[in-house]
């Protein structure tokens, strides 16, 4: 019995020694180092449980991503086993037409961050988000976005694609419905996606809905070269000849067979030398040399040397009323 009770005794005293607990070095913390470093190294080893503050390398982050943690002694080493773990900076990334959609300037590794689109683009693969990844060597990719179309709405006409996207440059074909037409009094058309969109609003209209020639109009033209027939939409715009001025929309629109109303070219008024002489005034501030006002100027004359206002005034102001000026006179 006693003999039995010898070898169990020995047995714990030799699993007791086992579990002895072996101190702690000076922990290597790669892309990293302890707080106050070199003042610490005289006191290892450490025994368990004794812990100090530690910091990270430019891009990389402590395990609980802050910009301080602590490092422990544990019985089976340093915790945590990886102080320092490598980070990916959002300022590192460049988006074409595209931009980080998290809040978050830095990103350990293996996280995963969202992007997204600029409205009016798309990913590569036609989404309007998608996402990259922290690796060891930076960031999974450099994504750009690109310029797309939606389908546009039809009216009148059909696509001849069905596509939901189109990317710069592509084209989209459609055919206008039976009895109807596009601008260019054509049954098939085609569109580009542009920087800016379409290239045209992909709509068709009644064969007998077009105009004829625009209105003409007193001292005025159009701008282009007259056509004999214009499909529905167009437009046309209007000049007045020299001293003539507009008035009422520059452009008129061919809609439903007819044309808007067309604006009007007023007369200007001519302060000639000869009713000034007959006046016996002249342009004060200015040479006796033919005028011209528009409507709504002001006019200032005065008297001819020798020559008394019918009025008290000795200067008048007339104002320009669509060609006409109610001058004043001197005797």
């Amino acid at each position: 019995m006693l003999f039995l009770v010898q070898v169990i005794l020995t047995l714990w005293v030799s699993w007791a020694r086992g579990q002895e607990v072996k101190p702690c070095d000076f922990p290597e913390i790669k892309h990293g180092r302890l707080y106050r470093e070199e003042a610490h190294r005289l006191s290892f080893p450490v025994s368990v449980g004794q812990w100090f503050y530690y910091s990270c390398d430019e891009n990389y982050v402590t395990a609980s991503e802050g910009a301080w943690d602590y490092i422990t002694c544990k019985k089976d080493g340093w915790t945590p086993k990886l102080p320092c773990r490598k980070t990916c900076l959002k300022s590192k990334v460049t988006i074409e037409n595209g931009f980080i959609a998290d809040s978050a300037s830095t990103y350990p590794l293996n996280k995963i961050a969202k992007y997204k689109c600029k409205q009016g683009y798309v990913t590569e693969d036609g989404h309007t988000s998608g996402y990259i990844t922290c690796l060891q060597n930076g960031w999974s990719a450099q994504p750009r976005c690109i310029k797309s179309c939606d389908m546009p709405i039809f009216e009148d006409a059909r696509a001849k694609s069905y596509g939901t996207w189109f990317k710069l440059n592509d084209t989209l074909d459609y055919q206008c419905l039976d009895g109807y037409e596009n601008k260019d009094g054509n049954a098939l058309g085609s569109m580009v996606c542009g920087e800016d969109g379409w290239s045209h609003l992909p709509t068709c209209f009644k064969s007998a809905d077009k105009c004829g020639p625009p209105p003409a109009i007193s001292n005025g033209d159009i701008t282009s070269l007259p056509l004999e027939v214009y499909p529905p939409g167009s437009r046309v715009e209007y000049q007045c000849q020299a001293y003539f001025e507009l008035q009422g929309p520059k452009y008129v629109t061919c809609s439903y067979a007819k044309w808007s109303e067309p604006p009007r070219c007023i007369d200007p008024c001519v302060i000639s030398e000869k009713i000034m002489n007959e006046k016996n005034i002249q342009l004060k501030g200015k040479d006796d040399k033919p005028y011209y006002v528009k409507t709504g100027d002001i006019v200032e004359f005065m008297c001819k040397s020798g020559h008394k206002a019918v009025t008290s005034e000795e200067s008048f102001q007339a104002v320009c009323r669509e060609g006409t000026v109610e001058f004043p006179r001197c005797e």
